[in-house]
């Protein structure tokens, strides 16, 4: 199993104010990253310094045609279907 770089603190902090918005959610770890589940599926989570988010297909590519949005590749050739990795001014903004 690869290693992976450690979220940023202020990250995990961003994370867990909006986790706690849904409280329905349940928080667990996936990659070793703090995660929310809904109906036992991952929602969303963080991984190393960027927040993935699990989007509708239509939704996916509209996102990812963002700036600075990717798509989520746990993996090198591994892209997760229908993740993307947040741009980092959505992930900043208020």
């Amino acid at each position: 199993m690869p290693t992976f770089e450690k979220a940023p603190a202020t990250l995990v902090e961003r994370f867990e104010v909006g986790a706690a918005r849904h409280p329905g959610a349940q928080r667990r770890k996936m990659f070793g990253y703090p995660a929310l589940f809904v109906g036992g599926n991952m929602a969303t989570g963080l991984f190393a310094d960027r927040w993935v988010v699990r989007v509708f297909p239509g939704d996916l590519d509209q996102l990812l045609a963002l700036p600075d949005a990717e798509p989520f590749t746990p993996m090198p050739g591994r892209s997760m279907s229908g993740w993307a990795m947040l741009p980092r001014d959505v992930v900043d903004d208020d």
